[in-house]
């Protein structure tokens, strides 16, 4: 009888053991690197995927579930941010450029994670402008940040930091500075909250934001031999561009190629990579424009993935210390990037273009509770990652977010029905730093129709760049070399996409008549022989301008 009792007194004990876990909060941790794009990312399977740059990564990735559809909604680095932390489109939360702000009010993401109770945390960059506030604390760069022996606001700092001379040079109120790479302080950063600043008692939710490898790539010094004697594989189309783009991104009879998008080599002579970068002062500018451009990408790169070795070697770091504070199995693990990056496809760099290398996100996530171990193909937009963040902490979609979880993708591996087959894309801010013009685009699993609109969204109702309309069927080309948007044989295909398109566009608060735009993208959007008439004008007098 005694050991009858023992055993109906020690399965009660497991069950109210096992309940009690059923009902524990994960941790979550969402890590993103700026600009770290998925073609550099080992488990994403690219070209550079041999020379294994991220290993770590790459085990994360392992244990749990590869998105090979993730995008962006506009890629470029505060709007992204700012997606992520309302669950809203740029046209909504009203920060489409680099000069937005998010006030601690509208710091949705932190906002609902304390109401779940969570201890909130955010170190690295935030590019937000505002402080990050509604977080119980941060550590977070001022703007860009500075790679080595950075200042940071952090929450409870009263210090001041001079900063004279250099890059970023100010003074810096309530906020304290670290010697180092960046990346070796924002790990420890992490680090010190981990052990020393979080409430124990909590589950919590720390965004680890690094900033590398944003450009110009200055990576640490320790790194300067890694790949030093490899030769990097360029992208097939970096040295010809092929059928890619149109009239909008080329001009008529490509009389505009030299100032529309920057480049690696010296196509664009304005901005390029022979000219900017630690490793142009090394190169032999009595090369011809071929032999630079492959120069100028070897150091470009090498550059460019030592900083994600750095990135690389940091989170493993953080990965052991939740491993050996029994953490690891008990935390969703999130890594991404803000967006995309060229890294030489179509001799492009940076970022804000609609193409696959811009607004494709990396997104891998770790909990083996529950999430599936695999890959999805399913569509996900930057606008859904607060509302699976909040799902996992057991929180429902407020109704202000337009995004959607996609929590039981993660979990099953199979897209749950009505769910979304297309994702929207918007680049705002045109002509601006890396001369790309505004487009608004649709992406399907098969098919992106894209409409560059060639206006600012200050209030011009005249284009300064030749409108024009693009579509790549990704499943023949998926590194968009031949644009088929004329191709007759299309039309039907063309026809839905723009009715997908302009329903979007609604839904996301995109079509509203305050944005002045919206008469452009209304008169070309037919693109009939009158509109691209326009547009050749429009190239000629670009042209015209560019020449003087």
């Amino acid at each position: 009888m005694k050991c009858i009792i023992n055993f109906f007194l020690i399965a009660i004990a497991t069950f109210c053991v096992a309940g009690a876990r059923a009902q524990e909060k994960p941790n979550i941790l969402f890590i993103m690197s700026d600009d770290h794009t998925s073609q550099s990312i080992g488990v994403y399977g690219s070209r550079l995927a041999t020379l294994n740059p991220t290993p770590t990564i790459d085990s994360i990735a392992k244990e749990g579930m590869v998105m090979e559809n993730a995008f962006c909604q506009n890629a470029i680095c505060t709007p992204s941010r700012a997606s992520i932390m309302t669950g809203q489109s740029s046209a909504v939360n009203g920060i489409f450029t680099l000069g937005g702000h998010l006030p601690p009010e509208r710091q949705y993401l932190a906002i609902e994670m304390k109401k779940a109770g969570y201890d909130t945390a955010v170190i690295g960059k935030w590019h937000l402008h505002d402080k990050p506030e509604a977080f119980d604390y941060y550590k977070v760069l001022p703007g860009q940040g500075l790679y080595f022996d950075p200042v940071f606001y952090e929450k409870g700092a009263t210090g001041v930091v001079n900063v004279e001379g250099g890059k970023k040079p100010g003074k810096f109120q309530n906020a304290v500075r670290m010697k180092g790479h960046s990346t070796d302080a924002i790990a420890n950063s992490a680090l010190d909250w981990f052990a020393n600043k979080r409430d124990k008692k909590k589950p919590f939710f720390l965004k680890l934001h690094f900033k590398a490898p944003h450009d110009l790539f200055e990576y640490n010094p320790r790194y300067e031999s890694y790949l030093a004697d490899v030769t990097i594989p360029e992208p097939e189309n970096m040295r010809d561009r092929k059928n890619h783009g149109s009239i909008a991104t080329r001009g008529y009879n490509d009389e505009l190629v030299p100032y529309l998008g920057t480049s690696v080599g010296r196509r664009n002579p304005r901005r390029n990579y022979t000219k900017s970068g630690a490793w142009a002062k090394g190169l032999d500018k009595s090369k011809s424009d071929e032999e630079i451009l492959g120069d100028a990408y070897q150091g470009y790169l090498k550059a460019y993935l030592r900083c994600v070795k750095g990135v690389d070697d940091n989170l493993k770091r953080i990965i052991d210390y939740l491993k050996a504070e029994g953490l690891y199995e008990n935390t969703v693990i999130i890594y991404t990037g803000d967006q995309g990056f060229y890294l030489g496809e179509h001799d492009y760099i940076d970022k804000r273009w609609p193409y696959e290398e811009s607004m494709r996100m990396p997104f891998i996530v770790r909990y083996p509770e529950s999430v599936k171990t695999g890959r999805s193909d399913a569509m996900v937009e930057n606008i859904d990652y607060a509302p699976t963040m909040l799902d996992f902490a057991g929180v429902q979609t407020p109704d202000y977010m337009h995004g959607r979880s996609f929590r039981t993708v993660l979990e099953t591996g199979r897209e749950p029905a009505g769910w979304k087959q297309s994702v929207y894309y918007h680049y705002w801010l045109h002509m601006t730093s890396h001369e790309n013009p505004a487009c608004i685009a649709i992406r399907t699993k098969r098919y992106k129709l894209i409409m560059f609109y060639g206006t600012n969204w200050k209030g011009e109702p005249q284009p300064d760049t030749p409108p024009g309309w693009e579509l790549y069927d990704l499943k023949n080309d998926p590194t968009e070399d031949n644009n088929i948007y004329d191709n007759p044989e299309f039309a039907d295909v063309i026809e839905k996409l723009k009715k997908q398109l302009k329903a979007r566009r609604a839904e996301l608060g995109e079509d509203d008549p305050k944005f002045a735009f919206n008469r452009v993208i209304d008169e070309f959007w037919d693109y009939d022989e009158a509109d691209r008439a326009k547009a050749i004008t429009i190239s000629h007098e670009m042209r015209e301008r560019k020449s003087r």
